[in-house]
């Protein structure tokens, strides 16, 4: 009988120390960010409805161009470790909540939709509005140091349609990004931020 108690406790034993083990090599699971600022995150039109009798200002703000090697679910950071400072890092843990060109996309339509008044016409099906004023941009660097800083060089045209007339610039911009994945996102956001006030700028200019 006191062999059977000591084998079940036994038994019992085995199971907690190998439950315990199974949990302690579990994966964490990654977390997930957006460059969408406030309630507006997900894609949500934020357009300041025009007024009465005015005609509203047509965007259509096409998907961002990435370099491949930033197209990815993935963080995607500089890797100082070692003193290797021409190295890249994938931040498995830290992943962008869409593909990366429509996250950029998606938080520069809101961003000019709100300081436009404007509304986006991109994938609404609203080809017979003019004029409409096409956004398309480049990035040609986004890059990291997590704790560190954060920086990107992002082309962008403006061109009206129907009559094609073009704008075009560049925003750069490196920005303190303390502490870890956090800080580099709300660099990213200040960033977006700066690039889309370009843009507004360069699509006002065509309203005149």
């Amino acid at each position: 009988m006191m062999n059977r108690i000591h084998a079940t406790r036994a038994c019992a034993l085995a199971a907690l120390l190998a439950a315990t083990m199974l949990a302690g090599c579990a994966s964490p699971e990654p977390r997930y960010y957006t460059l969408a600022q406030g309630p507006a995150a997900g894609g949500a039109s934020v357009a300041t409805p025009a007024a009465p009798n005015t005609e509203p200002l047509w965007i259509e703000v096409a998907p961002v161009r990435v370099p491949e090697r930033l197209n990815r679910p993935q963080f995607v950071v500089r890797d100082t470790r070692n003193g290797n400072d021409a190295g890249l890092r994938l931040l498995d843990l830290s992943r962008w909540s869409s593909p990366l060109p429509e996250e950029m996309r998606d938080a520069l339509s809101q961003r000019l939709q709100a300081s436009l008044g404007a509304v986006d016409t991109y994938q609404q099906g609203l080809a017979d509005v003019a004029p409409v004023y096409r956004i398309t941009t480049d990035v040609v660097r986004l890059d990291a140091d997590i704790g560190q800083r954060a920086g990107a060089t992002i082309n962008w045209t403006v061109r009206r349609l129907p009559d094609g007339k073009v704008v075009s610039g560049r925003t750069q911009a490196d920005l303190a990004a303390p502490g870890e994945i956090e800080g580099v996102v709300a660099a990213y956001r200040e960033i977006l931020s700066g690039a889309a006030g370009d843009i507004a700028a360069g699509v006002q200019s065509l309203r005149r």
